[in-house]
């Protein structure tokens, strides 16, 4: 799966902004400029306006106006998945290079490899929705990825190489 830059700063973007507010729902807590953000993640104020507009829209941040504004989260982090960030910035999570309605794969037809790339799209997007933004925040990541409980086991990818 390719995730590209949008995906990815915008997640990284919402990290910081849950770390500021101590991991924890948001309220009552300061407003974070998005150019406290920038500096701290090395990326562009301006990028992280267009990406901050679509985290507002789908209801993830609030802004505050004025002197000292800002954004916080509208939710608690433990209620933000990962998934829904990468969304709310119009970020699809697939595997496949096969579009919603398009006619196939490869000139029509569908390619012998469609359901392997769609199943681990499927796969990466169960996870990112099961991993929430506090979950990144207080380093609860690794060692959540499982195998399916009806397979054998196998050799981790890393170790194959």
């Amino acid at each position: 799966m390719r995730l590209s830059t949008r995906g990815r700063y915008a997640v990284m973007a919402m990290v910081e902004l849950a770390a500021r507010a101590g991991g924890g729902d948001g309220a009552g807590e300061r407003p974070v400029s998005l150019s406290e953000i920038a500096a701290a993640q090395h990326l562009s104020v301006a990028y992280l306006e267009q990406l901050f507009g679509g985290l507002r829209r789908a209801g993830l941040v609030a802004s505050a106006r004025g002197p000292g504004g800002g954004y916080r989260l509208a939710r608690p982090a433990a209620e933000i998945a990962v998934s829904d960030i990468i969304l709310a910035v119009d970020e699809p999570i697939a595997a496949t290079r096969c579009e919603v309605g398009s006619p196939g794969c490869l000139a029509g037809q569908r390619c012998r490899t469609h359901d392997l790339w769609a199943e681990l799209g499927a796969q990466i997007a169960l996870f990112l929705g099961s991993v929430s933004l506090a979950d990144v925040v207080e380093g609860r990541v690794l060692g959540r990825a499982v195998p399916p409980a009806d397979s054998a086991p196998r050799a981790p990818l890393a170790a194959a190489q």
